[in-house]
């Protein structure tokens, strides 16, 4: 094997090693739907509420599953545009039941965090030896070995994010769960963006499964 080969399966494999730790990304753990719902009915106007005790990130998540929504056709009402939630403030749930009955609103999609875990490992050293016939002599053995390709060992830190959504019908009284997801998402270092990437995952997966 020539050393430009050598080179790039060395490089190849340590590309792998560090992709993990550095790629952003969504992926569904799991979802279910209610086999005893039987609505049957499209639904019309949803509210989107986002779960967080920020109002600023609960805002932009809320805005954020909105636009999705939206874009399956479906009217949809961001959760602060018409809930009055203070900070620190206990929340009362017929204001609730009261917004969502003068609004029309026939389905609520909410979503919370679950959960946030950090996990260190230790990644070794990556390195490409040459075959052991270039030990035979001198020359072979250092023109072998002093190309070699070296990648140190080091720490990844991985952060991972997991988001229940869950779907209501709130034309009954109390609001039937017709719908519910479990989502992770790694390493999000832009807010912004690991929203947007969830909310389009989870609205995708909806209407995969024929909830909207």
């Amino acid at each position: 094997m020539c050393y430009l080969t050598r080179r790039i399966v060395a490089v190849f494999i340590a590309l792998l090693t560090v992709l993990p730790a550095t790629g952003k990304s969504s992926k569904l753990v799991m979802s279910w739907k209610n086999p005893e719902y039987v609505g049957g009915k499209k639904f019309t106007r949803v509210l989107a509420l986002g779960l967080s005790d920020q109002a600023v990130i609960r805002a932009d998540f809320e805005d954020a599953l909105a636009t999705q929504l939206e874009r399956a056709n479906m009217e949809t009402i961001p959760g602060h545009t018409i809930l009055l939630r203070p900070e620190g403030a206990e929340f009362e749930l017929d204001y609730l039941r009261t917004q969502i009955r003068e609004h029309k609103i026939d389905a609520v999609v909410v979503s919370r965090l679950v959960k946030v875990e950090h996990t260190t490992t230790y990644v070794p050293e990556v390195s490409y030896l040459p075959q052991f016939s270039y030990y035979n002599t001198f020359y072979g053995y250092y023109g072998a070995v002093y190309p070699m390709v070296y990648t140190p060992g080091y720490l990844k830190e991985e952060k991972k994010v997991r988001i229940e959504t869950n779907v209501y019908a709130v034309s009954s009284t109390e609001g039937e769960l017709v719908w519910t997801c479990i989502t992770d998402t790694f390493n999000p270092s832009n807010v912004k963006k690991a929203v947007d990437r969830l909310v389009k995952l989870v609205v995708k997966q909806m209407r995969n499964e024929g909830v909207l």
